[in-house]
């Protein structure tokens, strides 16, 4: 199931939902952000770029996409995790988040790694990746409210494309 392949001319994902891009400058920090589209092969694609840093508890920049345009629960119970197109143009870490309606604050979320190089690859992550962070609550897939493409946890010059991101069927 298709979630975005940055293909609509008017921003919106295909659930009927934006990105929104955002640092740790929501609480304080001082990394930098630049998030928006760019054309690659005569495809577009999400580019997350901007320079992470560790200054006053900060260390994250990233783009998050609503799942329901109402902000209600995503059931995606029915597929085995996501899919990602994606390249780090820089390297570094990188990750995406999963936040459900058990996530009440704002530094909780469930996270998987993403193994990125600089050449474009199709990344799956099952659900079953997910770790969570700040939650006692195991992942519910069942009652998602977004995800997240994020360049976290050390400073570094950060610069990943996403050219689509999707779910993937249980088998």
């Amino acid at each position: 199931m298709l979630i975005d392949d940055f293909s609509n001319p008017d921003g919106l994902s295909a659930l009927a939902t934006s990105w929104q891009g955002f640092s740790d400058r929501v609480m304080g920090g001082v990394s930098d952000l630049q998030a928006g589209y760019a054309e690659r092969d005569g495809q577009t694609v999400m580019v997350l770029r901007g320079q992470v840093r560790l200054e006053n508890n900060g260390g994250f920049i990233q783009v998050r996409l609503p799942l329901d345009a109402r902000g209600r629960d995503f059931d995606a119970s029915a597929f085995a995790g996501l899919q990602l197109r994606a390249r780090a143009v820089r390297p570094g870490p990188y990750y995406v988040h999963l936040r459900s309606a058990d996530n009440r604050r704002p530094w909780s979320y469930y996270r998987a790694v993403l193994e990125l190089g600089q050449d474009w690859s199709t990344i799956d992550v099952p659900f079953s990746a997910f770790e969570p962070r700040s939650v006692n609550a195991d992942l519910d897939t069942g009652r998602l409210r977004s995800l997240a493409v994020v360049a976290y946890g050390e400073a570094f010059d950060a610069h990943l494309e996403v050219s689509a991101v999707r779910l993937v069927p249980s088998p």
